[in-house]
């Protein structure tokens, strides 16, 4: 996608969930109706908000009475006349475009923000909500990000890197594996060892309506990319057992139609990074990636972002 540089999700300044659900937005890899009927998962295919039109990106984000009422609330809809709706991401793309003051690009992935975590109240907690309470979520919003952390750049800071001790000896390691439950969801996980193989960080991360095993794989390593760039890690072995995935990246070999978007911004990632190397690893030296991502499948998404990974990893390694 030809896009300024500065929207990249990973370039964004904005927090880093928020960067990723950027690009699922950019890539059409939301989890709406419409894109889990095509994965052949049985959903009814009406907005669960409105059921006045199916549930598509452009519905959710521009048409759906959430959408409409957000937009219009925050003073932001005017921002959009004139441009193309017919696809969202082609919208937001020329949006963000013109749009050049970086509070008003935060307003806008807060709108887009609110709209899919209103959706989600629905589909998975059946909570009602009024417009009134969204637009105080949506200035809450707001001022927690812009009270987080600036460099002198007012650019978001990254946390405080963890201690990490790295010799001439070896080199800081993060494993990587994914696990799907066909036609349910899927989870990844992700451990850090320093240059003595001691665990620094054990981390679980769930994906719902997502089946596709490379897709997931692919996934859960641009994750763990992410959170190590995040957090300061500039010279890391990424390894996997994933051979078919890790020898795309290698070659540069970015022709899957299923996961190309994915494995551009990987390969990106990699060019841009030269302390970043990855290789592949039999199971066997995957294991402890492996009993993290089965941890992961095995856990409701709420209590897996609660669950502590890196002392249950502790208590069996």
């Amino acid at each position: 996608m030809d896009k300024p540089s500065w929207i990249r999700p990973w370039e964004a300044d904005i927090p880093p969930k928020l960067r990723v659900f950027l690009w699922q937005v950019f890539h059409r890899i939301l989890p709406t109706a419409e894109a889990l009927r095509e994965k052949k998962v049985d959903v009814l295919p009406r907005c669960p908000v409105c059921w006045e039109a199916s549930e598509t990106l452009e519905h959710m984000f521009l048409e759906c009475l959430v959408a409409r009422a957000l937009w219009d609330h925050s003073g932001l809809a005017h921002l959009g006349e004139g441009l193309p709706r017919h696809t969202f991401p082609l919208f937001l793309k020329k949006l963000l475009a013109v749009v050049h003051n970086p509070a008003l690009v935060m307003s806008v992935v807060a709108v887009l923000w609110r709209i899919w975590r209103s959706r989600n109240w629905v589909v998975f907690e059946g909570k009602q909500f009024g417009i009134p309470a969204l637009m105080r979520q949506f200035h809450q919003q707001i001022q927690e990000w812009l009270s987080l952390p600036r460099d002198q750049t007012d650019r978001l800071g990254r946390p405080p890197a963890p201690t990490v001790v790295v010799d001439g000896a070896g080199t800081t390691i993060c494993m990587w594996d994914g696990a799907v439950r066909l036609g349910s969801h899927a989870a990844g996980g992700m451990v850090i060892l320093n240059s003595d193989r001691a665990l620094i960080l054990a981390k679980g991360v769930h994906f719902l309506f997502l089946d596709d095993p490379m897709m997931v794989e692919a996934l859960v390593l641009w994750e763990a990319m992410g959170w190590c760039l995040a957090n300061g890690f500039t010279v890391m072995r990424f390894e996997g057992d994933t051979q078919v995935v890790i020898e795309k990246i290698l070659w540069r070999d970015v022709r899957d139609n299923q996961i190309r978007a994915i494995l551009e911004e990987i390969v990106n990632l990699f060019a841009s990074n030269r302390g970043f190397t990855v290789r592949f690893v039999g199971r066997r030296n995957n294991r402890v990636a492996h009993l993290v991502a089965r941890q992961a499948l095995s856990l409701f998404p709420t209590t897996c972002r609660l669950f502590d990974f890196q002392a249950w990893l502790y208590s069996r390694m």
